[in-house]
């Protein structure tokens, strides 16, 4: 905690030249690449980062092949170029994977024109990965038997990319390179007032941990709220064509359907694609589309019902799916970008609604309005093209602010880690070497957890068993990630509560030391905050199971 309460004091020493309000996806990357050009960057955000829409992707890093169906092609092709961009430059995190999707029996596309389409999607990404394949229904069959091919008249197989931990973690990963540049960045603060003055933006800001107020002046303002996007324009006066319209998207975690670590693709009963998509040792099954009027939402009995009807229909499985299953959920909005009037009620013309983001600005503000972490380099790039044309000098672009280390570096830490014999230490459940998976986490700060081991061989032990999280991990979270609440390690830092039940964590062995490593003197009070809230509502899933 003293990381942050370092960067909260910082707020209101000398004038910063931006104050970014909002850190998930949009505004890490904004920090980071402002910050990596020689800015002055605070970052606030009034709960953790990355803890709302930006924590409830797909995980997958894609150049949307569906948005093909809209015609909309100068998307794709952008989307396609930040894809392959992402998977050079994290070549440990985002890393391609197989879409191996199955089209039913009088499907409004034939599969062999299906076929055609990830053609001219893998030339729209520069071929930049392994080729499309036909696939018969005795192939489907052959190669994914847990699916029912009988539904089928065959499918196709392509590829895009996703991330191998989750999304809160990449957004993490942005906000300690700004940090790691000079950015002073702050979680659990809020923004309570900013008004214009001559010189630029005096915001008052409140620590909503200890209830103190600061003053914070910058000459440029940028609102990457996420969601929230318009109800903070509206407060600071910021005047735009553009606004949000919300689509909910869920996805239910579930035991590992498939071995083949490929991402199964079916189109629902309503002709929409869901996935079930790899995730360590779990399968994520989702997502939905539903039109829904507030940013704040939940999954409902509706929501587990269609999509655990929807994939038990398509796969064939010992035993079906059901609520009993689901060992983890997420939820959250998709900010859609209007421009003018409201978005048509039409359910042909609501789903036609381009996912492309739009970055808008307006006497010293910057307005960002959607984004995907797909496109979220170009996001970073937009923003500091903005700023400089406000007037703030920025450092020549090197290219540099965004990616792992170099692959010297990289080299030098895993013949470190095999001088240490580190991978004889662990075998995960997935049989990845622990070394990958430290190196893929924390990239230049592994080196300080292969100190941590080689000091203490008990810094190698796993707290929670089925978790995959070293002693070391929990060490070095604690004093270097802003971790403020149990929930802010268990599911955004880390995928634990993701992969592993309520109730195991709960009752895990470690879990206490866990709490005690991260929060010291306040680890009780912290473990009955995460447990005791979340019991004090009876679970949604004792409801349907």
């Amino acid at each position: 905690m003293l990381l942050r309460q370092t960067n909260v004091n910082k707020l209101s020493g000398k004038p910063y030249d931006v104050l970014i309000v909002g850190c998930g996806i949009n505004g890490a990357v904004s920090a980071a690449a402002l910050a990596a050009r020689g800015c002055r960057v605070a970052v606030i955000d009034r709960g953790d980062f990355a803890g709302f829409t930006s924590q409830a992707s797909s995980n997958l890093v894609w150049g949307g092949i569906k948005y093909l169906e809209n015609f909309e092609f100068p998307l794709v092709w952008d989307l396609c170029k930040s894809r392959n961009r992402l998977m050079d430059a994290y070549p440990s995190n985002v890393r391609e994977v197989r879409f191996f999707s199955a089209v039913e029996k009088d499907f409004r596309f034939h599969p062999m024109f299906m076929y055609a389409g990830t053609w001219l999607y893998w030339g729209m990404g520069r071929f930049y990965t392994q080729t499309p394949r036909y696939l018969t229904r005795a192939r489907i069959q052959r190669d994914e038997p847990c699916i029912n091919a009988a539904r089928f008249s065959g499918g196709v197989e392509y590829s895009d990319a996703y991330l191998q931990d989750n999304d809160a973690r990449f957004v993490f990963s942005f906000v300690r390179l700004a940090l790691n540049v000079g950015a002073t960045v702050a979680n659990y603060v809020e923004l309570l007032d900013a008004q214009r003055t001559d010189e630029g933006w005096r915001a008052t800001v409140r620590d909503n941990i200890d209830g103190s107020e600061h003053a914070v002046t910058a000459r440029v303002l940028i609102n990457a709220a996420g969601p929230f996007v318009d109800p903070l324009n509206e407060a600071m006066g910021f005047c735009s064509d553009h606004h949000l319209v919300f689509s909910r998207g869920i996805h239910l975690l579930v035991p590992k359907i498939t071995d083949s670590g490929r991402v199964l693709t079916f189109f629902d009963d309503t002709g929409r694609m869901f996935f079930v998509i790899p995730m360590g040792p779990r399968s994520v099954v989702g997502t939905t589309d539903t039109r829904v009027d507030s940013p704040h939402t939940e999954v409902t009995d509706e929501d587990r019902a269609f999509l655990l009807a929807n994939v038990n229909a398509r796969l064939s499985l010992p035993t079906p799916l059901t609520a009993a299953d689901i060992i983890a959920e997420r939820c959250g909005v998709r900010p859609l970008v209007v421009e003018g009037g409201d978005a048509a009620q039409d359910d042909g013309e609501w789903f036609s609604l381009s996912r492309k983001h739009v970055i808008a600005h307006d006497r010293g503000a910057v307005a960002i309005y959607g984004g995907k972490l797909t496109d979220c380099l170009n996001v970073g790039e937009e923003v500091c093209d903005l700023v400089e044309g406000m007037g703030i000098s920025l450092e020549p672009e090197t290219g540099h602010w965004y990616g792992e280390p170099a692959a010297g570096i990289r080299r030098a830490f895993f013949r470190q880690a095999r001088l240490m014999r580190l991978d004889d230490l662990r075998a995960s459940p997935d049989h990845e070497l622990l070394s990958t998976r430290l190196w893929r986490r924390y990239g230049l700060r592994a080196f300080a957890m292969l100190e941590s081991i080689r000091r203490d061989p008990a810094m190698d032990d796993v707290l929670i068993e089925g978790a995959e999280y070293l002693r070391c991990e929990l060490y070095h979270a604690a004093q270097t990630e802003m971790i403020i609440k149990l929930e802010d390690f268990l599911r955004r830092r880390s995928k634990i509560a993701l992969v592993v039940s309520r109730d195991h964590i709960k009752t895990a062995r470690g879990i206490h030391e866990a709490c005690r490593m991260l929060f010291g003197t306040e680890a009780e009070a912290k473990f009955h905050e995460y447990f005791d809230e979340a019991e004090a509502v009876p679970s949604p899933l004792q409801a349907v199971s």
